[in-house]
């Protein structure tokens, strides 16, 4: 799936600076770092002296704010930013964030990184109170709910309001006199707060953005929690205690950076655990391990180190060819994952090759980099997946919610490796995905949300209930 081409897409990301001269800048560097989990689109708002400013547009980061003057407008020391991958909401240029209100009596705008499991229902209850939503994304539904709210100020507005929506969520306010983040009750999307060297605090969606712009490591939000951030320092709320962890397992799998820790864990550790707990399930007699591309390659060192068989480099990536979603035809497809990834014939001719990618989404991809490594010479391809198979959607914020989608809903393992054409294919056990991530909240799955591969939801599916149960019926042909 490091090349799915592409079935499974990131959620988003969120940056947040308050107290630094060229906090507009700085936000520019930390969404930078976060680029990986959303390319459609991209915005800024800065806070000037009380007066908020905004520029967003489709596109990458750098494309958004190619012309230099867009962001040298956006003055002021506090800033909020967003790079999007729709979840909810189609791809166009109302839906991307952060959305910036003008009240009579205030400015917010607002970012979100997840996705509302009630979202059409309270749109639906808000519309008919007489609300007008400006796009079809469900972040601006917190919004509507705030305005709605009769508490006096605006934490408590908010406080109210998050109580009120359901799902996963990571949220990124900025008023005239604050920033204010908030996590969902279940901690699905991560969300770390840093320190620069001239005291600026900075919220963002992966530790790894903490570390382009020289801030210190403070703390994890918490599930349930509420952090503001403005002159006076930082402040740590909440607006809930019925709270549980369950971290997306899919954050360490495949969408967080190797460099990021979430929950205290390092990523590429958790990543390189998941490859020798692999081998060790489900060894297989070869000559070199390989890995996909990028976000296989902890893994497959991983295995490669357990089994000690030697590590190759067997795939070669084409770091020019910008991101693809899912192509409409299989013959695009497969041209595709061509166009980004090569076999490397000197390397794999002749030999047994130990295929390491971090998951299957519809197969697709997996089978044409068995054919590429056939085609340049390999003599047997053992596919290895190091996670357990994907059989079920996700309603938090990733774009999977139909089981349709996903091969492994249809067939079974030893129907998945004629499909792909490998010579053999074995999976991580979830227990092994839960070992070598290794947190230890008092929860379910140690504090993972393992739905996508159980279908042991942590919440209620409230507007996704239906479709869910209707998911559960459906079959699809592969191939």
């Amino acid at each position: 799936m490091s090349y799915e081409v592409r079935s499974l897409n990131e959620e988003c990301g969120v940056f947040g600076v308050w107290g630094h001269p060229d906090a507009a800048r700085v936000v520019y560097f930390g969404l930078h770092s976060l680029q990986h989990r959303g390319q459609e689109g991209a915005g800024i708002v800065s806070n000037d002296q009380g007066k908020l400013h905004g520029h967003r547009d489709l596109g990458l980061l750098s494309e958004v704010f190619s012309d230099e003057s867009k962001l040298s407008r956006l003055r002021g020391n506090a800033a909020v930013g967003h790079v999007r991958y729709a979840t909810a909401g189609n791809g166009s240029v109302d839906n991307i964030q952060p959305f910036l209100f003008k009240f009579y009596d205030c400015q917010i705008a607002l970012a979100h990184n997840g996705n509302l499991t009630n979202a059409k229902t309270l749109r639906k209850e808000l519309e008919k109170d007489g609300a007008i939503f400006h796009s079809n994304s469900d972040t601006e539904i917190l919004m509507h709910l705030i305005r709605k709210s009769r508490q006096v100020t605006l934490l408590d507005q908010l406080k109210e309001s998050l109580n009120q929506v359901k799902g996963g969520f990571a949220y990124l306010l900025i008023t005239e006199n604050e920033i204010i983040a908030a996590l969902d009750p279940n901690g699905f999307r991560p969300l770390s707060i840093g320190q620069m060297k001239n005291g600026a605090y900075v919220i963002a969606s992966e530790t790894c953005a903490l570390e382009v712009i020289g801030a210190e490591f403070v703390r994890d939000v918490q599930p349930g929690e509420l952090v503001i951030i403005n002159d006076e320092g930082l402040t740590i709320d909440s607006y809930t205690t019925d709270t549980q962890h369950a971290i997306c397992s899919m954050e360490y799998i495949y969408f967080a950076r190797p460099d990021s820790n979430i929950a205290g864990v390092n990523v590429h550790t958790a990543r390189k655990e998941m490859g020798r707990r692999l081998a060790e399930e489900s060894s297989v007699e070869a000559d070199m391990v390989i890995g996909v591309p990028n976000s296989s390659l902890s893994a497959a060192s991983g295995y490669a180190e357990f089994s000690g068989i030697p590590y190759e480099l067997g795939l070669v990536k084409n770091q020019y060819i910008a991101r693809t979603f899912i192509q409409p035809t299989q013959e695009l497809r497969e041209q595709g994952v061509r166009m980004k990834l090569s076999a490397v014939r000197g390397v794999v001719e002749g030999k047994r090759v130990i295929l390491v990618d971090d998951s299957i989404v519809r197969g697709t991809t997996s089978r044409r980099i068995v054919q590429l490594l056939k085609e340049a010479g390999a003599k047997e391809v053992h596919l290895r997946i190091a996670s357990p198979p994907l059989k079920y959607p996700c309603f938090y914020g990733i774009d999977i919610q139909t089981r349709k989608e996903l091969i492994a809903a249809n067939l079974t393992v030893d129907e998945i490796q004629v499909c792909v054409e490998a010579d053999s294919l074995a999976f991580l056990s979830e227990q092994g995905l839960i070992d070598s991530i290794g947190l230890n909240f008092d929860a379910p799955y140690n504090g993972l949300c393992m739905a996508y591969f159980n279908g042991d939801y942590p919440t209620p599916l409230y507007d996704y209930e239906e479709q869910y149960q209707a998911s559960l019926e459906e079959k699809t042909s592969f191939f």
